[in-house]
C-alpha cells in the first residue's frame, strides 16, 4: 500500500506556501483558483516504489466552481461490501459503506499572489510536452499542465528566447476548495490528501475498483479522486475497452503489450497533479476492470513484464482505431519530433500496396486510396474504415468564433498542406474578408472539428456553404491499427510479427530491463 507520507509530500510540493487555519464554521464569499507559485511546480512527482503500480486519476476537478454562492456536485462513493474506511491527513476516520463528500469555500489566513507565464491551448499532451522539452533545454523552469486543455507553465520571471510570447496570468487567492464529509451526525471539515480503503471494492461507474483511493488536490483548486493500481490489474480495465474482449488471442496480447508500454512511459503525464495517468481518452480508456474475461486475462498473463522498447526505453506506444489503409508518421499527427518506428506505410497485402506509392500528397492521390479496391487492405471490416461526413457554414460559424459576422461568413475550405500518408496536416477555412481566415493544423483539426474521425480525406464542395469530406480511418492513424491487428491475428500472424509490422525496429523485452540500462 502506497504510504501516506508519499501522498502528502507531493501534496506539500503542489501547495507548498499554504497556510490553511480554517474551521468547518468558516465561509468565504469569493470563489478563487488555488494554484501552486511558479517556484513550487515539481519537476515530477516521487516514484512509487515499483515502477508497475500506478496513480490513476479516476475523477479530476472535483469540487470545480464551488463558491458561497455554487456548490459543486457531491462525490458518493459506494462499498461492494464491507465498509470504506476514510482517513484524513489530519487524523479525522470515518467507516461506512456509503461516504459522501460535499465541498466548501475555505478562506485562507494568508492571502497570496499566484504569478505565471502561460503557453496554449494545446490540442495534446504530446504538442505541450514538445514545447516544454524544448524550454527545459534552454534552461527554463517549464511544466505541462491540464486545467482545461493542456497548457504549459513557466515562472513569471523566466527570460523567453527571442521571438516567443506568453500569457501572463496572475491572480491573488484567497480561499482554497476543501471536501466536507457528510454523515448523520453532521458535516467535518476534511484536509487532504485523504485515503481511502474499499476492503471489497469500490462501486464507480458501474464497475468495481479495488484500491486503495486518494482523494487529493490538483495544481488548479480542485480535487482527484485516485486509485493506486498494479499495472497488470489496470490492463484488466484498459484491454477489454480499448480492443474488445471478443479479440483473437494474438491482438488481445499486442494490446496488453502496448497499454503496458503506453502506461510506463506516461507515468509523467500528470506530474503536476500528483498522480500518473487519466482514465479517459486523454490517456487510455480505463474503466471496469470486471470487463476482463478469461481471454484477456490470459492475454495479460501471458505477456506480463513485457514492453516495446527502443533504445533501451519504453517507446511511445501510440495506437488507434483504424488507419483507413494506410500507417501515419508521429509528425503527421502532432506537433513533436519524429521517431523512427511511427512512419508512413501502406497496409495492405503486397498485391494492394503496389497499386499506391507514397507520399500521397495531393488530393488526387489520396481520393485514389479512398475510392479504390478495399480488397487486401489490413483491417478494412472497421465501421469507419471508410465515411462521409457534411460541413456547412452554419456549423463552423459556431465552433470558430472568428465567422461570427455576415461578412465573415464562411466560403472556403481548402487542405493546405498532406503530410506522407496523406493526412491534413493544415486544413484553412475562409470568408468573404481578408481577416476571417482560419487555419487549423495538425491534432488541433480533428480536436475542432470533432465530427471528422480522421483527417485523412479530401473536401468536395457541394454548394455554397456546404462541404462533402470524404475520408478514411479513425483516430491519429499512427502506431498500431486495432482493427488492422484483429485482421492479422485472424490471418494467423503471432504478436511479435504484429509488433514488427507497426513499430518496426522495436525490442519485445523485459520492463525489467530498464532498470538495468545505463
Amino acid at each position: 500500500m502506497i504510504s501516506s507520507k508519499l501522498v502528502l509530500r507531493g501534496f506539500l510540493l503542489i501547495v507548498a506556501g499554504l497556510s490553511l487555519g480554517c474551521s468547518s464554521k468558516q465561509l468565504f464569499e469569493k470563489s478563487s483558483l488555488l494554484l501552486p507559485k511558479s517556484k513550487d511546480l515539481p519537476e515530477s512527482i516521487e516514484s512509487l516504489p515499483s515502477p508497475e503500480l500506478l496513480l490513476v486519476g479516476l475523477e479530476p476537478y472535483l469540487g470545480r466552481n464551488t463558491s458561497s454562492i455554487s456548490v459543486a456536485s457531491p462525490l458518493h462513493l459506494i462499498s461492494d461490501g464491507r465498509p470504506l474506511i476514510l482517513k484524513d491527513s489530519k487524523g479525522v476516520v470515518h467507516k461506512s459503506a456509503g461516504i459522501t463528500i460535499e465541498w466548501a469555500n475555505v478562506p485562507l489566513k494568508d492571502p497570496r499572489l499566484v504569478t505565471r507565464q502561460v503557453f496554449g491551448h494545446f490540442s495534446s499532451f504530446e504538442s505541450a510536452q514538445r514545447l516544454a522539452v524544448h524550454l527545459k533545454a534552454l534552461g527554463l523552469a517549464a511544466v505541462v499542465a491540464h486545467p482545461a486543455d493542456w497548457e504549459v507553465w513557466l515562472p513569471q520571471n523566466a527570460k523567453l528566447p527571442e521571438g516567443m510570447k506568453a500569457n501572463f496570468w496572475n491572480e491573488t487567492i484567497t480561499s482554497e476548495v476543501r471536501p466536507v464529509l457528510k454523515d448523520q451526525s453532521g458535516k467535518y471539515l476534511l484536509s487532504g490528501p485523504i485515503q481511502i480503503e474499499a476492503p471489497d471494492g469500490l462501486r464507480w461507474k458501474g464497475g468495481v475498483y479495488l484500491g486503495p483511493f486518494w482523494l487529493q488536490p490538483d495544481a488548479y483548486g480542485s480535487w482527484t479522486l485516485v486509485e493506486q493500481v498494479p499495472i497488470d490489474r489496470y490492463l484488466n480495465g484498459v484491454v477489454p475497452h480499448e480492443i474488445g474482449f471478443g479479440s483473437p488471442p494474438a491482438a488481445l496480447e499486442v494490446q496488453a503489450v502496448l497499454a503496458r508500454t503506453w502506461a510506463i512511459a506516461n507515468r509523467h503525464r500528470f506530474a503536476l497533479d500528483g498522480y500518473h495517468v487519466c482514465s479517459d481518452t486523454q490517456c487510455q480508456v480505463y474503466k471496469d476492470p470486471e470487463k476482463a474475461n478469461q481471454e484477456v486475462k490470459k492475454a495479460i498473463t501471458k505477456t506480463t513484464g513485457k514492453i516495446l522498447k527502443w533504445q533501451k526505453k519504453p517507446i511511445h506506444a501510440v495506437y488507434h482505431a483504424s488507419n483507413g489503409g494506410v500507417m501515419a508518421s508521429a509528425t503527421e499527427a502532432w506537433s513533436m519530433l519524429g521517431v523512427p518506428y511511427l512512419r508512413a506505410e501502406l497496409d495492405g497485402s503486397s498485391q494492394w500496396t503496389k497499386r499506391f506509392k507514397l507520399p500521397l500528397t495531393n488530393s488526387a492521390d489520396v481520393r485514389s486510396l479512398l475510392s479504390g479496391t478495399s480488397e487486401g487492405v489490413f483491417g478494412k471490416f472497421h465501421s469507419r474504415f471508410r465515411w462521409r461526413r457534411i460541413l456547412t457554414a452554419k456549423e463552423l460559424n459556431k465552433i470558430l468564433p472568428i465567422f461570427n459576422s455576415t461578412e465573415a461568413y464562411p466560403r472556403k475550405i481548402r487542405v493546405l498542406e498532406r503530410g506522407e500518408s496523406g493526412r491534413v496536416l493544415a486544413l484553412e477555412i475562409v470568408g468573404q474578408t481578408k481577416k476571417s481566415r482560419s487555419v487549423l493544423r495538425l491534432d488541433n483539426i480533428r480536436r475542432v472539428l470533432r465530427s471528422l474521425p480522421s483527417t485523412l480525406f479530401v473536401v468536395n464542395q457541394m454548394k455554397e456553404g456546404s462541404w462533402e469530406i470524404l475520408g478514411g480511418g479513425f483516430g491519429h492513424g499512427a502506431g498500431l491499427s486495432q482493427a488492422g491487428a484483429i485482421d492479422l491475428a485472424r490471418r494467423g500472424w503471432t504478436s511479435e510479427m504484429i509488433f514488427q509490422h507497426y513499430y518496426p525496429g522495436t525490442i519485445y523485452g523485459s520492463l525489467s530491463d530498464l532498470t538495468k540500462a545505463p
